[in-house]
């Protein structure tokens, strides 16, 4: 699956783990890039929930039509989905990295 960043400065902590590491720690950019490499290697979204990829589940109420992911507790990544270039390939964009609890 293809994905994409709502900002640089996202792009940058999911796709340079010395960036990640300076924001978050270790431990978080570890599973922050697990995450990244997950969905990457994951045909659809739909996959990853059935699978419970990282407890891989849509989100309700003001954040219906997002999806999280477990990072280091109470992190999330939270992101959405969307059609990519040619309209039968699932890509997602990732929102952020958050405490939404």
């Amino acid at each position: 699956m293809r994905i994409d960043y709502k900002d640089n400065g996202l792009r940058k902590v999911c796709t340079d783990i010395r960036k990640a590491e300076k924001k978050h720690g270790v431990l978080m950019a570890e599973k922050i890039h697990m995450r990244v490499d997950q969905i990457s290697a994951a045909s659809s979204v739909e996959e990853l929930i059935l699978r419970r990829v990282g407890r891989c589940h849509p989100l309700t109420g003001d954040r219906q039509g997002q999806y999280a992911m477990d990072l280091a507790h109470p992190k999330r990544l939270v992101f959405t989905k969307a059609l990519g270039e040619e309209q039968e390939e699932q890509m997602v964009i990732i929102q952020e990295i958050v405490d939404y609890h």
